[in-house]
């Protein structure tokens, strides 16, 4: 296949995370096939993030490309002086996100029309369009908030229906392929008590009963299980679509739906993924990362008080898990001295991840750190995380529940002990697969816990986009909150990767 062959329209982008992988897709003549022709988004960091990264893999095979990209991600040059010295290469990053962040559903015509453009000059070569539908309406968590919300209709909520925004894609580029991905929600999400998932699947094999516009019909693949029929794939259980990214080499036990639309005019059936056999541990993709601190909050930061601190933590959560761990003596929970609360050195090669993973994470490493600095945490707080870290390291990687803290480590909360929020405090085990990595981490990072105590902190924006194995030289735009939000939304790049080669064998 040749270079920019596949054109790839790219919607709710988000950062970029399945573009990212779709278009790093190699041919085994050497050539990148996948080439994004547009990415829809409307958050406004998340647009920033999805430029910049457009403008870097337009920059990167440039003479001086990545040594001017590596000098704005050290802080030597401003993003306006980067774009500066490669001005026909920012003019088409920008146009290709659009210039401004685009709402779907609310920005239509100037997205529909660039699509339109895009469809009639890329002529008769093949056409992928990827993207999933914002999650909350879907997902558990926001089904479980919008019951919380007085004269709440699922009906009357919008984002259940922004797939017919979708659907108006597909009718207008019709392309030969696409990739739809949602949360495992999906599958039991009901509207007026009836489930949802059935209707959007035969919508989707069916684009032009929504929209009205003469569409092809599509088959709807799974990626992880065979089909029974490849002219009419059917599914017995709504699960077969549903994708267990720990499976496939992700570091992370993220479940998501995702569908694979094939045009029926299209001959052959998609590959499933290979799962791999062995699962990628947190402490594989983490360890290599500079160590850092804690800070306080709701008080003056200060090193060696954070040391005083988490010294005397240590010793108080060693004396609880005394009594429960007759190994408990053994553990060292005396902090790591004069640590900073963020980093921005350059870092050693992985050395225990998986060569998969290493080659990814490091292609075109930058000279420094991206994205790691530590947030600050209530003093009672830190408490909890040596305790919860250690609890986790010496029960061979089981986080304690609300009902493993004493009573003298339990805050301040009327649900506490009810059960609702058994995990409030979780600690990422070191030789476990990350929990979902999601937007909630940009809240308090209680969910997110570092597993090494003596460390005392919660996960770095840059260790939760190695959870979601975003390259090292993936920069995320914005305050360090929008930029959890950003890892928390997307799609894991290596996974799209892996999804982005069986479309391109379907098509070659």
């Amino acid at each position: 296949m040749e270079t920019g062959e596949i054109l790839v329209i790219d919607l709710f982008a988000g950062p970029g995370g399945l573009g990212e992988g779709v278009s790093s897709v190699i041919h085994e003549n050497g050539n990148k096939p996948f080439q994004i022709g547009v990415s829809v988004e409307k958050e406004p960091s998340a647009h920033k993030t999805l430029t910049t990264r457009a403008f870097y893999r337009k920059i990167r095979e440039t003479e001086n490309g990545l040594t001017s990209y590596n000098a704005y991600l050290n802080g030597e040059i401003t993003r306006e002086e980067l774009f500066e010295r490669f001005p026909q290469q920012a003019e088409d990053a920008q146009r290709e996100t659009l210039i401004t962040p685009h709402a779907l559903g609310g920005d239509n015509y100037d997205i529909h029309q660039r699509i339109r453009e895009l469809v009639e000059a890329h002529g008769r070569r093949p056409k992928v369009v990827i993207g999933g539908p914002p999650c909350q309406a879907y997902s558990l968590a926001g089904r479980s908030r919008n019951a919380g919300i007085e004269g709440y209709k699922a009906e009357q909520d919008h984002r259940n229906f922004l797939y017919k925004e979708y659907l108006k894609v597909l009718s207008i580029a019709q392309p030969d392929v696409f990739v739809m991905e949602n949360v495992r929600g999906i599958l039991s999400a009901k509207i007026g008590g009836e489930a949802i998932f059935p209707r959007i699947l035969k919508d989707l094999r069916a684009p032009y009963r929504i929209t009205k516009i003469a569409t092809p019909r599509y088959k709807i693949f799974s990626l992880v299980v065979e089909a029974d029929n490849v002219n009419d794939p059917r599914y017995d259980d709504p699960t077969d679509f549903l994708i267990k990214a720990e499976n496939y080499g992700i570091p992370q036990a993220r479940h998501r739906v995702i569908l694979l639309g094939v045009r029926s005019d299209v001959e052959g059936t998609p590959q499933i993924l290979a799962r791999r056999e062995k699962q990628i541990t947190v402490e594989q993709v983490l360890a290599d990362l500079p160590k850092l601190r804690s800070g306080f909050s709701k008080r003056k930061d200060d090193t060696k008080e954070w040391e005083k601190v988490v010294s005397k933590n240590g010793k108080c959560a060693k004396m609880v898990l005394r009594k429960l761990f007759e190994n408990a003596n053994e553990l060292d929970l005396e902090p790591f001295k004069n640590l900073q609360r963020s980093a921005t050195q350059a870092i050693n090669q992985l050395e225990n991840t998986s060569s998969h993973l290493v080659q990814w994470y490091r292609n075109n490493g930058p000279t420094c750190v991206l994205n790691h600095e530590t947030r600050g945490h209530m003093e009672s707080d830190l408490l909890r995380y040596s305790f919860s870290a250690a609890y986790t390291q010496l029960s061979g990687g089981t986080s304690p529940k609300a009902r493993d803290y004493p009573l003298a480590l339990a805050p301040a909360h009327e649900n506490w002990n009810t059960g609702s929020h058994a995990d409030r405090f979780r600690t990422q085990a070191a030789n476990k697969c990350a929990t979902t990595v999601t937007s909630h981490i940009s809240k308090d990072g209680h969910y997110f816990i570092h597993y090494d105590p003596k460390q005392c902190r919660s996960l770095t924006v840059r260790e939760a986009a190695r959870l979601q194995t975003f390259p090292d030289n993936y920069l995320f735009e914005g305050t360090r909150t929008q930029q959890y939000v950003q890892v928390g939304n997307a799609v894991p790049p290596y996974l799209a990767q892996q999804i982005g080669k069986a479309v391109m064998a379907l098509l070659g």
